[in-house]
């Protein structure tokens, strides 16, 4: 899963504060999991993983992390189209 492969990286760039901090973020978000949905937590946690991978990305250089930022990223936006509404055509009068 994706959690796990950002805090492998996490650790293997000495960075891991940060896989505590993903912890509790995911631990939080899971226990909203009843009342929003599978589906929106993944959102909120892939959010939340993709701004960790941002933060990286300033303080390495390591092409490892826009590798995984590319996968979170298209993970999350393929969750977030199955939230959009779709919009009506509009038509002229």
């Amino acid at each position: 899963m994706l959690i796990e492969e950002v805090k492998e990286l996490c650790r293997e760039l000495g960075e891991e504060g940060l896989i505590t901090t993903i912890d509790s973020f995911v631990s939080l978000n899971r226990e909203l999991e009843g009342k929003r949905g599978n589906e929106f937590v993944e959102i909120a946690v892939l959010g939340f993983l993709e701004g960790i991978l941002t933060t990286l990305k300033i303080r390495h250089e390591d092409g490892r992390i826009d590798a995984l930022l590319g996968k979170v990223r298209a993970r999350r936006e393929e969750l977030e189209a199955l939230f959009r509404r779709s919009r009506s055509p509009l038509t002229e009068v």
